[in-house]
């Protein structure tokens, strides 16, 4: 049969698409563990977890499809941080992304007469997310371990240690480490010097199409893969993603809301926006995504089904809250939320933002706080589009992907407050689907480019109501109001209560 297998190394599960060579998904294996906040603002993971989650996808693949994949190749989640010993033991369990305990360091960082330099050498936005923030805070807070540690990786990095015995970092994921010289794709010295670290104590960086034919004895033993599967390393989650939702052609972006969310668009070159601090992170010689993340996506909607409605975050929950979110006219009658609840990145980079409701009035029920929920998430979306916009040329689709999806209510509202047409030309995982159509591209499939979406492909549209569109535009203004106004009380509240 033959098969390409895309795995992703996400923060809340490790998933492994299996894609035939018509680009057709086959097989869809997942896995999840848990994260920990032993502390405000701290978010762990144990990457053995992680590396156990990832062997039983492969397994599964392997016993649902009879045979190994002709390749595997690998995308995770991003800014990860594990410092591990000589043998790759873990000295410390793994800072996740939304780990915001160096926020302090970060926001020095950008202030600093290093700023500019960092953030235009890295294309990285200075943020707590970075490795490089966190490094510093283990090498001021966590002394001992930061004097123990042999390399400081991601996951990606220490499963590829895992099955290969060798620390090697794709150009992709080395560039959400806030170190790397995306001119030079090297390991910047004047920012490491910054992190009080060497190159030594970095893997190596290497292309996102470097391979390993037929994986070791000891990585064989725990996966059960044959010797003959080609082993690419990829590339970051959210690059891959642009892959998968057939978004690396001009004038499309691709927009993913799961957990959190994101914008990114493909470019020949770096996009810097200094103000929005947008990030341009390499996906092959050829090609930068660029973009920005938001910290506020699904995980707004679980709170307001659990937290706010108080219900169980199930299927009849969420069929519930769409339904009600569609007796609501578009702009809630004037109430607006900020989705800070989990701070933010982009385009506001404020760890210490909080969630507000604003415009309450009497006439206002439960459906319109929900409708206001799902507004604000997408308001805060556009807000990235429009940012990432402003120094490229226009976009004129938006290719969707991400659990958001299965709610045409959802999609409709975010079609309505950017303008654009979205297409959603897959539901799985679309960062797995781009991991699997990288492997076909460096193994010379399709001539050696990223697959266009097929003929065959059905896909979905949703077009804009444009009637919505010029009452959201009006509301988009004042939502950009608020956090401006009430950027010193959010602080000030932040600074009593933490």
């Amino acid at each position: 049969m033959g098969y390409i297998l895309g795995i992703d190394i996400g923060t809340g599960s490790t998933k492994a698409v299996a894609v035939n060579l018509d680009l057709e998904a086959i097989s869809v294996s997942q896995f999840y563990y848990p994260t920990l906040s032993v502390k405000s603002g701290y978010s762990e993971q144990d990457p053995e977890l992680i590396f156990e989650a990832f062997q039983n996808c492969i397994q599964e693949t392997l016993n649902k499809l009879g045979e190994s994949p002709t390749a595997i190749c690998l995308s995770s989640a991003m800014h990860s941080l594990i410092p591990v010993d000589l043998n790759g033991n873990k000295l410390h369990d793994m800072m996740t992304w939304a780990d915001a305990r160096s926020d302090e360091i970060a926001i020095g960082l950008k202030d600093s007469f290093n700023g500019r330099m960092i953030y235009e050498a890295s294309g990285m936005p200075l943020h707590a997310m970075s490795p490089l923030c966190k490094i510093i805070w283990i090498r001021e807070n966590m002394s001992d371990i930061f004097n123990s540690t042999y390399k400081f990786i991601s996951i990606k990095e220490y499963i590829w240690f895992k099955l290969f015995g060798e620390y090697s970092i794709d150009h992709s994921t080395a560039c959400s480490t806030g170190m790397f010289d995306i001119s030079s794709l090297q390991w910047s010295a004047p920012i490491l010097k910054i992190a009080g670290i060497t190159e030594d104590q970095l893997s190596k960086p290497v292309g996102t199409g470097y391979s390993i034919n037929g994986i070791g004895s000891s990585g064989k033993m725990m996966t059960g893969i044959s010797e003959n599967t080609c082993v690419i390393i990829g590339a970051s989650d959210g690059c891959l993603a642009n892959v998968g939702s057939f978004a690396v052609h001009r004038g499309i972006a691709a927009l993913t809301i799961g957990t959190s969310g994101a914008v990114r668009i493909s470019s020949n070159k770096p996009i810097f926006n200094h103000e929005a601090m947008t990030f341009s992170y390499c996906l092959d010689e050829n090609t930068f995504i660029c973009g920005g993340a938001v910290n506020n996506g699904g995980n707004i909607l679980q709170w307001l089904v659990r937290d706010f409605l108080g219900k169980i975050p199930d299927t009849s929950s969420y069929k519930e809250l769409f339904d009600q979110v569609e007796t609501i006219n578009a702009g809630s009658e004037g109430l607006l939320f900020l989705p800070y609840l989990n701070g933010e990145r982009a385009p506001i980079w404020d760890a210490k933002s909080c969630g507000s409701f604003f415009g309450i009035k009497s006439k206002h029920t439960q459906a319109h706080f929900s409708r206001a929920v799902m507004e604000g998430i997408c308001y805060a979306l556009n807000d990235v589009l429009q940012a990432v916009a402003k120094n490229s040329e226009e976009i004129e689709q938006i290719n969707v992907s991400g659990g958001f999806v299965n709610s045409p209510t959802w999609m409709q509202i975010l079609a309505d407050i950017t303008g654009k047409k979205l297409t959603m030309v897959q539901t799985e995982d679309a960062s797995a689907i781009g991991a699997a159509f990288l492997a076909m591209k460096f193994m010379g499939f399709n001539d050696g480019n990223y697959p266009s979406r097929p003929e065959n492909r059905k896909c979905i549209i949703i077009e804009p109501n444009m009637v919505n569109h010029l009452i959201y535009n009006k509301n988009f203004l004042i939502f950009k109001e608020l956090y401006s106004n009430l950027k010193d009380t959010m602080h000030k509240l932040h600074l009593i209560n933490s």
